[in-house]
């Protein structure tokens, strides 16, 4: 036949094994076809027996033409909407090199600190940045956005609150809407009140443990409230803060008043508005609630050799540790966005940084001076960006000549709200004239704009200057020429190991390809500087992403419908289970609240359920690692007039299949419950099974593992839901946007459909894959997991397989043995840095071992090379056995092993340079060097400091 028929696929792109490497395997495994693989690995009960529906596979240059096609149907209108979202500048030397970049965007979450320590100097820029702008001294390394860490702050004041008879948070009307949506639904669970009400002292009654204020207010105003947090701490009540970054450089930082909690969004540092995200979040705190903090800190410690070094510290996947017990359910963060927030701070510098506020707050005032001089009254008299005019019965008239010139403003009843931002000009500035004066009769020419910008009014009171220096460490006053600049982020991107470098084999997180024709719409304008509260008729484009995304996902899971407001996996279990909570309470069952777990379980499991309202019942495992059946269903009949829900990932967190699923599902329903499953482990199910064709009744997604999102080193991440027919009118609703019905439960994130902009990602990936091409990445998956276990297990005991001896994507090293000639887990771990990999997942599920998972993307050729890595380690290992090498003195507890160490004068170690940095002989040709020895990480604990030290004790160190 003609090649002109020819279609290059996508899918031989994404999958990693070729059809000759495939067949290598599968003799190795001694299995004649995949199929026969499959067939041994995933239970017969569960196996769908149709094709996925989904539209035939498009090639790259396909999608492209079709995703562009897309985004000409969003309007992308001028955006003075203000309310927490801005337009930016995003520096060139940053979208090239950090956002577009996948040395920045394909890493981990830096648990491995020796390979992650330029991802983590950047992020504690991001905490030095915020610590310095809000006057407070800890932050933390971001959360998901604004309103969830509005929810944080209340949650954290609250378990902290001395007065444990107080149960109310009293929050001020001028908050934004999206913010007090998701507070009321984060306060249902635990019986605190949201009392909205006028931040006055009167308002401080004996049952409020906090109050909230919003600086600037939503309507824009700004206020002293240093008398009114003195008042509140004679009390003992706490004060939390939702502030604005670029208006800390001109006003009194909140920390200077008394604020025990400032909270916000970094989105004004050069992130995109992405129609609601991703965007970084920032909370920052007192000294005293170090312990209480919630998500990641960075902090600063030395290695091995006494050298600088950073780590992550403290409540560092606290979840995991404390389960239910936990105060937060946070696994992803935002580190990219927070990343590139960072940089921008460090690009502009404080004198840019101000050039910036101070240039928005000029037109700001030149707009007031202007619109007031053609008649319109101005409600706000001291202000930084935000204005609001009264345009009477003329607000339609006003919107649609708005309109006409493509601005976008805010409207509230007969009040018309201008947010001034960083890329507003003076000609923006006369087209708004031009507006206002056509509805009163007038024309632009009736005011002159250069005669108003030349005598300019103060409008910030003199008492709510700021007087405090900010940014003023080295690091962001050094870096303001593009080439100083572009070294700089290079310099930092060459410590980290990414997907650039290695496979990253781990457990339960799925690092696989993040194609370059996914990433590549995220970055236009059209996906990109959209406002989540556009009017809906400017949204087409996304309208129709979502509503396919929606289509093509429900057919994947099995479910009626989704929701893309969660924007982390935490987060859908959090939402899976107020909808459970919902569905519940609408038939009367309020008592409902019994939630049975697994022992097995991601600690975001146990955590989530706490947060949700819910008591924890654990069910126990049985030798294999599997569900105890018997003991579920005893549990489950014990509590069936209060059981809410189980749940359950699948396959299990053991790497299972685990066959009496849908025995587990149906005991579950059989005693009024309802099964969440965790949607972790998603990409072992596509096209081949889905949580719906389980029983299963809801279930998120982690489209940053399954769905290809990168993980940008902790986060981005997107966890919708997916739910059956029954729960679709619970799903969450939103304040400022409808989505959902009147049954549906209030926001669970700030912005109406999450973080919007990477939903194009997993658009693109199904997409191009198609039916075939998802389901036969997820037998690849289930193939290299099976390759890599037949290459260890003779090397390493497998803690669990399946009835026929088959792990699903990811297997158990079991390590333990070793700590009998005191070879830890963490050893291996620091260890595979020197052969140039990422470990697997540590400790978890099970205490000293090795969770690995390839994914589809991994070549043989790769998965070939990460085993003779664990081999040799082996051998390294069996040397300590037999007493050739040390248990103190050895090749393993020095790892992992820098160019500075090996290429130094003094070498008095019982091995050879060579054996440190060249064990095998791959590494000659393309070496990664970790950037610091091993991390101490009890130090940097014991003296937590999480913002960037003084030049000085770089000298010292």
């Amino acid at each position: 036949m003609s090649n002109v028929f020819y279609q290059e696929k996508f899918e031989d792109r994404h999958n990693g094994p070729s059809s000759a490497q495939v067949e290598e395997m599968l003799t190795a495994l001694g299995v004649s076809s995949l199929e026969e693989l499959i067939q041994q690995t995933v239970p017969t009960q569960i196996r769908k027996k149709e094709p996925l529906k989904l539209p035939k596979a498009l090639s790259e240059v396909a999608y492209l033409e079709k995703i562009a096609q897309i985004a000409e149907k969003n309007k992308v209108f001028k955006s003075f909407i203000g309310q927490g979202y801005h337009d930016v500048v995003l520096p060139g030397v940053i979208q090239r090199n950090v956002f577009e970049n996948p040395g920045w965007y394909t890493q981990y979450t830096p648990y491995q600190a020796e390979i992650a320590q330029g991802r983590l100097q950047a992020l504690l820029n991001f905490q030095t940045m915020v610590s310095d702008l809000t006057g407070l001294e800890i932050a933390n390394a971001s959360l998901l956005d604004e309103a969830t860490a509005a929810a944080e702050g209340m949650f954290m004041l609250y378990s902290a609150r001395k007065n444990k008879d107080a149960h109310v948070f009293l929050v001020t009307p001028h908050i934004f809407p999206q913010t007090l949506d998701v507070l009321q639904t984060r306060a249902v669970p635990f019986g605190v009140e949201i009392r909205v009400a006028d931040i006055a002292v009167e308002n401080l009654t004996d049952d409020v443990f906090a109050a909230f204020i919003q600086y600037p207010a939503a309507d824009g105003t700004i206020a002293d409230y240093k008398e009114f947090t003195a008042y509140a701490h004679d009390k003992e009540i706490t004060i939390c803060v939702a502030t604005d970054l670029m208006a800390l450089a001109l006003l009194t930082p909140p920390g200077e008043w008394g604020a025990d909690v400032v909270i916000g969004n970094s989105q004004r540092f050069g992130v995109p508005m992405g129609f609601g995200g991703p965007h970084a979040a920032f909370f920052a705190t007192k000294d005293s609630f170090k312990r209480n903090i919630p998500g990641r800190i960075i902090g600063v410690t030395t290695d091995a050799n006494g050298e600088y070094a950073l780590r992550m510290a403290l409540q560092t996947r606290e979840q995991h540790i404390r389960r239910d017990k936990a105060s937060s359910n946070i696994c992803t963060a935002q580190a990219l966005l927070a990343i590139m927030a960072s940089f921008y701070a460090v690009y502009h510098g404080p004198k840019g940084i101000q050039a910036i506020a101070s240039r928005i707050h000029d037109l700001t005032k030149l707009a007031d001076a202007a619109i007031q001089a053609l008649g319109y009254t101005q409600h706000n008299k001291a202000y930084f960006d935000t204005l609001r005019f009264d345009a009477g019965d003329q607000i339609g008239t006003l919107k649609g000549e708005a309109l006409n010139h493509e601005f976008n403003f805010f409207y509230l009843d007969q009040i018309v709200g201008i947010s001034i931002d960083e890329t507003t000009t003076f000609q923006d500035i006369q087209t708004i004239v031009k507006v206002f004066a056509k509805i009163k009769g007038k024309t632009a020419h009736d005011v002159d704009l250069n005669a108003l910008a030349a005598k300019l009014q103060v409008v910030i009171p003199e008492e709510l200057e700021r007087s405090s220096a900010y940014l003023t460490h080295p690091i962001f006053n050094s870096y303001h020429s593009e080439s100083e600049m572009l070294r700089y982020i290079k310099s930092l991107e060459a410590k980290d190991l990414s997907l650039c470098h290695s496979m990253i084999p781990l457990g339960s997180c799925t690092m696989k390809l993040n194609a370059t024709t996914e990433m590549v719409p995220v970055t236009w304008a059209r996906f990109g500087c959209l406002h989540p509260f556009a009017p809906v008729d400017q949204t087409s484009g996304y309208m129709q992403l979502i509503n396919e995304l929606n289509d093509w996902l429900c057919e994947i899971t099995g479910f009626a419908k989704m929701s893309f407001q969660p924007n982390s996996g935490a987060q859908g279990e959090y939402a899976g289970l107020m909808v459970i909570r919902a569905y519940h309470h609408s038939r009367g069952d309020f008592d409902r609240n019994i939630c049975l777990i697994p022992a097995s379980a991601h600690g975001t499991n146990p955590a989530s359920a706490s947060m949700a309202g819910l008591k924890v019942v654990v069910v126990k495992c049985d030798e294999r690692g599997n569900i105890d059946v018997e003991d579920l269903k005893a549990k489950a009949i014990e509590h069936a007039a209060n059981l809410n829900s189980l749940m359950v990932t699948y396959p299990s967190t053991h790497g299972v299949f685990e066959e009496p699923i849908v025995e587990i599902c149906q005991i579950i329903h059989d005693n009024g419950g309802q099964v969440y499953m965790d949607g972790a482990n998603m990409n072992a199910q596509v096209g081949l099974t889905s949580p719906g064709y389980i029983g299963a009744d809801v279930c998120h997604l982690n489209l940053h593992k399954t769905f290809c999102i990168p993980h940008g080193g902790g986060g981005p991440g997107m966890g919708p839901i997916g739910v059956a027919a029954h729960l679709v009118p619970f799903l969450p609703n939103h304040e400022v946007v409808e989505i959902s019905g009147e049954e549906g439960i209030s926001a669970v994130s700030a912005a109406p459909f999450g973080s919007a902009s990477i939903l194009v990602i997993s658009h693109a990936y199904i997409a191009m894959m198609g039916s075939e091409g998802l389901t036969n990445a997820t037998k690849y998956a289930i193939l290299n997991a099976n390759y890599i276990k037949a290459n260890l297990e003779k090397h390493y005991p497998v803690l669990y397989a399946g009835s026929n001896g088959r792990c699903a994507h990811e297997m158990i090293l079991d390590c333990r043995s070793f700590k009998q000639v005191g070879i830890e887990v963490a050893d291996i771990a620091k260890r595979l840095m020197d052969y140039g990999f990422h470990a697997p997942t540590v400790s978890f599920p099970v205490a000293g071992t090795l969770m690995v998972e390839p994914t589809e993307s991994e070549s043989k050729a790769e998965l070939d090379r990460f085993c003779e890595a664990l081999i040799a380690i082996r051998a390294e290992i069996a040397a300590v056995e037999q007493g050739q090498a040390d248990q103190k003195d050895n090749v393993l507890k020095h790892a992992p092993h820098t160019a500075r160490t090996v290429t130094g004068d003094d070498w008095d170690r019982p091995y050879s340079r060579q054996t440190a940095a060249y064990p095998v002989e791959y590494l000659r040709m393309n070496k990664f060097w970790p950037s610091v020895g091993r991390v101490n990480d009890s130090q940097g604990d014991r003296t937590l400091i999480c913002s960037c030290p003084p030049i000085e004790a770089y000298a010292e160190a």
